[in-house]
């Protein structure tokens, strides 16, 4: 098997930020804002490919890895070098592919993201982006949050505080739909990314 450093060389991206060729080596298992996703074949781990432009991230990203360090609610970092990191692959849903297929998100799991928000607190950070793609419910039931780059940003952001109002006040609720189609959730969501949502919808 080739080493980690060869399998990203193999990564190539167009300019526009599509992906053009990659090792046979590699699975591809998602597409993101900064970085490609991969799974080395025959390992259970995750090898984030970050696009030209955001090289600077790999690193800042990597960074807080190593301050989160080994706990319950982040991936492990096993390894990073230039506009790459490696850590565990985690399997299961984010909160949106439960959304889209109806799979519960119930108040333990709030409570749970709660708690993993407080942990990256207590090492100095600043948990931001925390959005429904960024927290996965894995195979085991437990909550593992992805993507922290942003976690030293110093603005405050609200975006968790208000997922967690909506939690509380709508979905949480017997009337309300389990499973939403994507669509909704889409619109939703840029209806809130563009601040167009009723200030008094929570």
């Amino acid at each position: 098997m080739k080493t980690v450093n060869e399998l990203v060389k193999s990564v190539k991206f167009t300019s526009k930020n599509e992906i053009e060729s990659f090792s046979p080596e590699l699975q591809l298992i998602g597409i993101g804002r900064s970085a490609a996703v991969f799974q080395p074949r025959n390992t259970n781990l995750a090898l984030k490919v970050f696009y030209p432009l955001q090289l600077p991230t790999a690193d800042i990203e990597a960074e807080i890895y190593k301050v989160l360090g080994d706990n319950p609610y982040f991936p492990k970092l096993h390894e990073n070098g230039p506009g790459y990191i490696l850590i565990d692959l985690l399997e299961g849903r984010t909160f949106y592919e439960c959304l889209e297929s109806g799979v519960e998100i119930s108040t333990y799991h709030i409570e749970e993201v709660e708690r993993a928000l407080t942990f990256a607190r207590s090492k100095g950070l600043n948990p931001s982006d925390i959005h429904l793609r960024n927290i996965i419910i894995t195979v085991d039931g437990l909550i593992k949050l992805i993507d922290v780059a942003r976690f030293r940003q110093t603005k405050q952001c609200k975006q968790w505080d208000d997922l967690k109002k909506a939690h509380e006040k709508v979905y949480s609720k017997k009337w309300f739909p389990k499973k939403i189609p994507s669509a909704i959730i889409n619109g939703v969501a840029y209806l809130y990314k563009k601040q167009l949502l009723p200030t008094n919808i929570l």
